[in-house]
């Protein structure tokens, strides 16, 4: 929910069409003009926000420690292990926000602010010690044939011998999701280089929430008929681009991870656009709308006001999302808070 600015006579006729066209002609004109700064190694820097203040120091220090890693990679890791949460532990014994079982932290734990202890609960010593790890792995394969960052994640996943014996990513379902996951991943923690892909579903999502415009807010609202068909902004921007065949987490800052990052003055229709009242934490992000064009949204705002456009340009505004259907398929089902 976020404050709301009520903007009134804004015709609606023929928007569908416009919007589509605009969305397809950008596409053509700009498709595969985007860049995250390469693959693995090289000073990649992070997208606003997507990494929570306290950590992002330390990700982006530790992200550049050998050639076969970034900071973008390294977030995308943390994030997929553990949503940022330095409490969270696993039924596998996994601890702390880099997810290392008991044996692992033995072996490769490090003390990554050198206070004198390993302490994997603390992240200033389990996210240089997630770093570490990677390169130490990204070492055993390097005379694998194939991208190094890739052979490197293969082998976090299946261990370096599959990697040395398939002479690459081995064939193994669960190591090449793993490989796929973290490398999309990557993308949504990563500052563009470049113009960020057009979506191709961005006009049917619009057309959906388009239809909705005048349906009362309902908290927790997904649309359902014993809800009247009504939403909250989040189970709106999931509902629409449902209807396009890409399935969304269900509350928004968990959204903001499905897909790169467009810089506002390079956002396109049928962007999410967010707001927090923590500009430095995506975690902390409370609203989504759908971004329509010329400075508007389509969204819904809070309780007792109806579906609706409003402005972007607000003091809250926090950033924008591209929706991938890679990029939502590679999100975590439930990372836990941070």
């Amino acid at each position: 929910m976020r404050k709301a600015w009520f903007v009134a006579g804004i015709s609606i006729g023929g928007c569908t069409a416009f919007l589509a066209l605009l969305v397809v002609g950008t596409y053509s004109l700009t498709a595969g003009a985007a860049g995250f700064g390469g693959s693995g190694g090289g000073r990649v820097a992070l997208a606003k926000g997507a990494v929570p203040a306290r950590y992002q120091a330390l990700v982006q220090k530790w992200g550049n420690l050998c050639p076969a890693i970034n900071p973008a990679l390294l977030a995308a890791q943390l994030y997929q292990e553990s949503g940022w949460n330095p409490r969270a532990q696993s039924h596998a014994a996994a601890q702390g926000i880099a997810q290392f079982i008991p044996g692992t932290w033995a072996a490769h734990g490090v003390d990554g602010d050198g206070d004198g202890d390993r302490d994997v609960w603390d992240p200033a010593d389990a996210i240089p010690s997630a770093a570490t790890y990677d390169c130490k792995i990204a070492g055993y394969v390097k005379k694998a044939p194939g991208d190094p960052t890739n052979n490197m994640l293969a082998a976090y996943n299946a261990g370096a011998y599959a990697v040395i014996r398939y002479g690459g990513v081995p064939p193994y379902k669960e190591t090449q999701n793993y490989v796929r996951i973290i490398r999309t991943l990557e993308k949504s923690f990563a500052r563009p280089v470049g113009r960020v892909d057009p979506s191709r579903q961005a006009a049917g999502a619009i057309n959906f929430a388009q239809q909705q415009l005048g349906t009362k807010y309902l908290w927790g609202g997904n649309g359902t008929p014993e809800q009247d068909g009504r939403f909250d902004c989040s189970g709106l921007t999931q509902a629409a681009y449902r209807t396009v065949g890409i399935e969304l987490p269900r509350v928004a800052n968990d959204q903001y991870n499905a897909g790169p990052h467009p810089p506002r003055n390079e956002l396109l229709p049928g962007d999410l656009v967010f707001f927090s009242d923590d500009l430095t934490n995506s975690r902390a992000i409370r609203h989504v709308g759908i971004y329509v064009g010329g400075g508007y949204m389509i969204n819904a705002p809070r309780p007792g006001a109806v579906i609706r456009f409003d402005k972007i340009d607000t003091p809250d505004y926090f950033g924008a999302t591209r929706v991938t259907e890679d990029g939502a398929k590679s999100l975590p089902k439930h990372p836990p808070s941070a």
